[in-house]
Parts: C-alpha cells; structure tokens; sequence
C-alpha cells in the first residue's frame, strides 16, 4: 500500500529518493532501535531520542511522567515530527563534493494521544520491550502497577509518514572517471557483542537464546 503525500511528508529534495510506500516505512520503523522526537516546548524547538515501538498503525513513546518530553506532546494538543534513519553504507566517491551515505530513513508528522486504557498501556510496554529485545517480556517478572501508573505513554497515529532512501553508488563527474583513485560503496552493519552477565544472576541460569542470537529486523 502507498500513501499519497502530504505537505509535509513530500519529499522535495532528491525526489526520487522519496516513497511512500507502506510496508518500506513500517520495516524502517521495527528495524530501527531509537527514533528522535521533534517538538516545540515554550516556545523553542526541541528534539528528544527515545525507545519506540509500532504496533499495527501507531507509533507507541514512553517515558516518565516527570519529564517535559512526554508532558508536552501527551496533552493532545502539540504536534510531533518523529524520525529514524538506519545508515547502510558510506560512499566515497573520487571527489570529496561526492562521498555521500546509504541510508533508509523515515519521518511522521501528527499529534500523539495520551494512552490512559491499562489494557493498552500495558501492550504498548510489551510492544516497545519486544521491539528492542524480542522473547524478553515474557522472561521478565510481569510489570507492577506501581510502573504502569509511573510510566507514561503516548500513541501516534502513522497516517502522515514518508521514508526517504539511497542505495546507490558514487555519482562522481563524468571527467572524473579516469583518475586513478579508488572508488566504492563501504558497508555499515550494526552488530553486539557476547552477553555480559550480571554480578546479581545467579549461577547455572543460562544466557537467553535471543541474546546470544541478536539480530534487528532486516539483519
């Protein structure tokens, strides 16, 4: 499915790196493990990193309900512009004016709903935990509701989104193509490392499979 642009969501610069295309801007959002989060607070423009999590057609942000961040933008009223960028390669051309990156980025623009049905704040965190460590929520002691109460969460509708996407190689000029200096593409791959146990595990519990088997969507 595509969905048409809007305004905000045209891609104007390089458009041809532009797509709305559906199922391209949802894989970029899971695959993503933080998004930053634009808004303006009194007044000044501000941007927030922070854990995301898509479930369906929304957007979940969590966070504390003593932080400006989610205070802002949870009252119904403030409008967001949410963004991720996953960086694929970097491309080194034979003229610096030309060395670029590869990348799959994505951004969503609207106003975000304060979530106060427990049933859905509770599958926001477990959507928002699985998305960064999928297998982990049901391994973990079940969330109080102490936490649920200490914990805000917003809802976003993806309804205005665009991604934005290069995937090429050097475009260097045409007179430039003799000279003898290397070009190419250089992979950028996210990776982690071996498990560090905690000093409070104790002995004999063994290291989860889904950590010793790590990968985001896409890898």
């Amino acid at each position: 499915m595509t969905t048409p642009p809007s305004k905000r969501t045209e891609v104007r610069r390089l458009a041809e790196r532009g797509t709305y295309d559906r199922a391209l801007i949802e894989a970029v959002l899971d695959e993503a493990l933080i998004c930053h989060v634009g808004f303006v607070h009194d007044g000044s423009p501000v941007v927030i990193p922070t854990i995301h999590a898509r479930s369906g057609e929304t957007l979940y942000l969590h966070g504390s309900p003593a932080g400006r961040f989610l205070r802002t933008i949870a009252g119904g009223h403030s409008e967001i512009c949410v963004t991720v960028t996953l960086l694929d390669a970097l491309v080194v051309a034979k003229a610096a004016f030309h060395n670029s990156m590869n990348y799959r980025s994505v951004m969503v623009f609207g106003t975000p709903r304060w979530v106060v049905d427990p049933i859905e704040k509770v599958a926001a965190l477990e959507a928002i935990t699985e998305h960064v460590l999928p297998g982990r929520w049901a391994d973990s002691r079940p969330v109080t509701d102490k936490e649920i109460r200490g914990t805000l969460v917003v809802a976003l509708p993806i309804d205005e989104a665009s991604a934005k996407v290069r995937a090429t190689g050097p475009n260097d000029d045409v007179a430039d193509a003799d000279l003898p200096i290397w070009a190419g593409v250089l992979p950028v791959t996210a990776g982690v490392g071996a498990p560090l146990q905690d000093a409070s595990t104790p002995s004999g519990v063994k290291v989860p499979s889904y950590l010793e088997r790590y990968l985001r969507p896409g890898g």
